[in-house]
């Protein structure tokens, strides 16, 4: 699987549901949180039509919004089952 990104805050419950998906299944990722990251809450304002929308996926040069988080759209972007 290609290196995931997940941009994310310390106080959303949305990206704590995303990374706990990511680990459940055993699939690496990189966490950015935007609220000490200047440069990539650029890159969630850009792509979110300036709305700070976390938690954004990053993968493969495209990024998608989970918010909220749809579990059952995470595996279909992933191309994984749903279920472990």
């Amino acid at each position: 699987m290609s290196d995931i990104t997940v941009y994310s805050t310390s106080w959303c419950c949305d990206c704590r549901r995303a990374k706990c998906f990511l680990r459940e299944r055993g699939i690496p990722y990189r966490e950015v949180n935007i609220d000490d990251d200047s440069a990539a809450e650029a890159i969630v304002l850009q792509v979110n039509n300036g709305k700070r929308k976390v938690p954004m996926i990053g993968i493969e040069g495209r990024y998608f919004s989970l918010s909220p988080f749809d579990p059952y759209k995470f595996a279909e972007e992933l191309k994984i089952p749903l279920n472990k």
